[in-house]
């Protein structure tokens, strides 16, 4: 039987508790926010936290939460994205201050959320990648901890869980190790960005919601019969920051997909685990994620699509391929689920930076501060940009501005870009296809061991390139 609707689960368990009236009128403020998700909450919370005197605005086209801030795994993340790039960049006292900087996120969020008051289903129970399904993935595990050991982390970041230490944390087929690190929480997402809005508010962020920009030139956003000026514009954007021509192919906008169950039952938790609500996911190139939800529901995510132009997208099929994908793997690692239902569908876009490396730039002369590019681990590190940004506006001596995560110079047109279309269309799906023969020959014990090794070399090798 198929499903009738798609439905997010947290924002299907969020209903805006209030709304905030659109902008309808022109005016001017010193700082103009683009988009109500992490990034521009977060950099509009901690501007007025610094300088309460700004007057600082928050356009958002939907709801806060609506877009990618509302629709993810809920990984609070204590890092970036191949965050070893920049810490390999560093050395001594740098390295260490930046390691403290990234691992410090997640009792940063957590002493907000308590002076706050956001309430968000906040746990910390750490993340466990676990090597599952097959073999190769245990290699994959070891070879990512020797190059987290020569980035400076050391077994309190990442150790290696033995057979029976990762399946105490994680009842899933297969399970023959795995890398684990406490430096990860797990949050209700959409109640986060809601919280996080309310909390910017109650500082005196104006916020207007169902106020979509059309239009971005210096020093203005240009909404529909009306413009908001600005001394800079944030645009916080992630994956839909290809709709300006500016910001043109900055970000990659990639597609991921979730579902979740229904609230599974004591004896399906005592099989499966996850009993401090860790965060978990396998060693594969596919980038599977998935959390224990506060009311008992298992929640599953893997890397999706990319739409030809770069379109971002909020909208998919519950009944399609890929969703049936993602359910075929989720009943393959939990056997436990048996019949349980998997109601909710949904998914997102996210924004993927060249070489997977996120980026914070203030702009003077153009009057332009953004960040992203988080390749899906941005609940986490769009606080930490969010400080960085507020600290590169305010020109403050605080030691984020010298970050190796902030772009020299802070020049727009220095980003480096995506290729033109189809370049990246045809790369990605090149790339994905690829990801797709190592799952199929890995997962099958029939597929002979060079075989296995080749399509692990190819899928590296092509994902490098598309880089």
């Amino acid at each position: 039987m198929g499903i009738e609707s798609q439905a997010c689960l947290w924002l299907d368990q969020s209903p805006a508790a209030r709304s905030w009236p659109p902008l309808t009128q022109s005016a001017s403020c010193d700082v103009a926010v683009i988009g109500g998700g992490y990034t521009g909450l977060w950099t509009a919370y901690y501007l007025k936290r610094m300088a309460p005197e700004l007057d600082v605005a928050v356009l958002e086209a939907e709801t806060c939460g609506y877009g990618a801030s509302g629709r993810n795994g809920g990984w609070l993340i204590g890092g970036l994205a191949n965050q070893n790039v920049h810490l390999l960049s560093l050395d001594g006292e740098r390295r260490e201050r930046a390691r403290r900087r990234l691992f410090g996120i997640v009792d940063e969020v957590a002493a907000v959320l308590a002076r706050e008051g956001v309430e968000c289903d906040f746990a910390h129970g750490g993340v466990l990648y676990a090597a599952a399904r097959y073999p190769e993935q245990e290699a994959m595990g070891r070879n990512w901890l020797r190059e987290l050991r020569r980035a400076g982390h050391g077994e309190a970041d990442f150790r290696w869980l033995d057979r029976e230490e990762a399946r105490a944390q994680l009842g899933a087929r297969d399970v023959r190790g795995g890398v684990f690190s406490p430096h990860c929480a797990v949050v209700q997402p959409a109640r986060l960005a809601q919280g996080l809005a309310r909390a910017a508010a109650r500082l005196g962020v104006r916020i207007h919601e169902h106020s979509p920009v059309r239009r971005l030139a210096p020093g203005v956003a240009g909404l529909d019969g009306c413009d908001l000026s600005a001394d800079v514009i944030v645009p916080a954007l992630e994956g839909a920051a290809g709709q300006f021509s500016r910001l043109g192919r900055c970000l990659l906008p990639v597609q991921s997909l979730l579902l979740a169950t229904e609230p599974l039952s004591a004896a399906q938790w005592d099989e499966i685990g996850l009993g401090r609500r860790q965060a978990f996911g396998d060693l594969s190139r596919m980038v599977t994620y998935g959390q224990r939800s506060a009311d008992g529901r298992l929640v599953f995510g893997a890397r999706g699509g990319y739409r030809l132009g770069g379109r971002a997208q909020w909208d998919f099929d519950p009944n399609g391929a890929e969703f049936a994908w993602r359910e075929r793997l989720l009943r393959r690692l939990f056997p436990a689920l048996g019949a349980t239902a998997a109601p909710y569908r949904w998914g997102g876009t996210l924004g993927v930076a060249r070489a997977f490396t996120p980026y914070a730039l203030f702009d003077r002369r153009a009057g332009i501060a953004m960040a992203g590019g988080y390749g899906g681990e941005g609940v986490g590190a769009a606080n930490l940009m969010g400080r960085t940004l507020a600290e590169l506006i305010l020109e403050r001596d605080g030691d984020l501005a010298s970050m190796p995560w902030v772009m020299p110079e802070g020049r727009l047109e220095r980003v480096r870009r995506w290729a033109p279309e189809p370049v990246p269309w045809l790369g990605y799906h090149l790339v994905r296809s690829a990801y797709g023969l190592e799952e199929k020959l890995c997962a099958d014990g029939s597929a002979p061991a060079w075989a296995r090794r080749g399509a692990g070399k190819l899928a590296a090798a092509l994902e490098a390139l598309l880089a």
